[in-house]
């Protein structure tokens, strides 16, 4: 018997992708499964006689190639960080010349995610790469109404929309917005968002999952969004190009390709615009009790 937790592939698809089991709900005079994706932002259901419950060993297999891309991921966002520190830290201090004792700010970020167990994957990476952040888990269909209240609350930098989604061609043609599972509720809470911050170097906005209908989540405002080939995204991608954005001077742009080279999706699952950084600049500090709390406090 199949239940709620339990991983599971979906034979039809050759278990291709590992689901975790939400719901279980009657349809039809049978049952179906609600599943999320547990390492892709993606939501669908299955009839439970279309699902196989995938054992410990095949998921240990797994997510050893999992874990391996992110830390491959990882290792390279680090670098990329480093090397904007340095890069900083010399056009600061004139080229070494001058001891300056400086600080850094990095842009805040208010993350709402549909999922609670991607929103604590991702509220631990980015503390790994030491970005200030809020998590906040919203089913996908409140964000709109809550967006508004929680910008006003905790005055971000940086807004990530995200959750899960899906294309269904069953619904309508691919361009179709009301085919898609919520990418309709993501362009509402972009939407929203952008009532109350219209520019979009005043509030950088990633918004989308997996499949999500990437035009519509551009033209509503969003600086960078999914899926431009209704791709999967991996769960941690809008970290590392929220990431790039918060460790970014304001004063220097960032570029597109730039920000998509580190991420495991890439171009197919993830597209943007030209935007600003976020990163200040600050002097002096005296203590350094006083710059971890310039640099951290929120």
């Amino acid at each position: 018997m199949i239940k709620v937790n339990d991983i599971v592939g979906r034979k039809s698809y050759d278990c291709d992708i590992y689901f975790r089991v939400i719901d279980i709900l009657e349809h039809d005079g049978g049952k179906i499964a609600i599943i999320f994706g547990e390492d892709i932002r993606l939501e669908a259901d299955a009839p439970l006689s279309d699902l196989k419950v995938i054992g410990e060993d095949e998921r240990a297999t797994r997510n050893m190639y999992t874990d391996t891309l992110v830390n491959q991921s990882n290792h390279l966002i680090s670098q990329e960080f480093e090397r904007l520190r340095h890069k900083k830290e010399y056009e600061v201090t004139d080229g070494y010349r001058q001891p300056i004792d400086y600080f850094q700010i990095p842009g805040k970020v208010l993350h709402l995610d549909g999922d609670p167990s991607y929103l604590e994957k991702c509220l631990t990476l980015y503390k790994r790469i030491g970005i200030p952040v809020h998590g906040e888990h919203c089913k996908e269909r409140e964000m709109p109404y809550k967006v508004g209240e929680l910008l006003d609350q905790y005055r971000p930098d940086i807004l990530v929309i995200t959750g899960h989604d899906s294309y269904s061609k069953s619904k309508g043609a691919i361009n179709d917005i009301n085919a898609y599972r919520h990418s309709k509720d993501f362009v509402m809470a972009v939407k929203e968002a952008r009532k109350k911050i219209h520019h979009l170097d005043h509030l950088v906005i990633f918004a989308g999952a997996c499949q999500s209908h990437f035009e519509s989540l551009i033209v509503a405002g969003a600086n960078f969004a999914s899926s431009p080939s209704r791709v999967n995204i991996h769960a941690l991608d809008p970290v590392y190009i929220v990431g790039k954005i918060s460790l970014t001077p304001f004063m220097d742009h960032v570029n597109v390709w730039e920000v998509l080279r580190n991420t495991l999706t890439g171009e197919k699952g993830l597209g943007g615009v030209e935007s600003k950084g976020v990163l200040r600049i600050g002097m002096p500090y005296h203590t350094n009790e006083a710059k971890e709390k310039l640099e951290t406090d929120d």
